[in-house]
């Protein structure tokens, strides 16, 4: 079994091990996001090369 690493004791340390978790989610939310608009503008181009016609 893993051992959890025990919190930081200092408020500055608290403070930057809750940004960095909160900067992470962020980023995963924000490359998510990208992903599903590349996707979606994937899907749009391929629809409207087909109606050229």
């Amino acid at each position: 079994m893993q051992r959890k690493a025990t919190p930081p004791k200092t408020p500055e340390k608290t403070r930057d091990a809750r940004l960095k978790a909160a900067l992470k989610a962020n980023l995963g939310r924000r490359k998510a996001q990208a992903k599903a608009r590349q996707g979606q503008d994937a899907r749009d181009t391929e629809q409207n090369s087909g109606n050229k016609d």
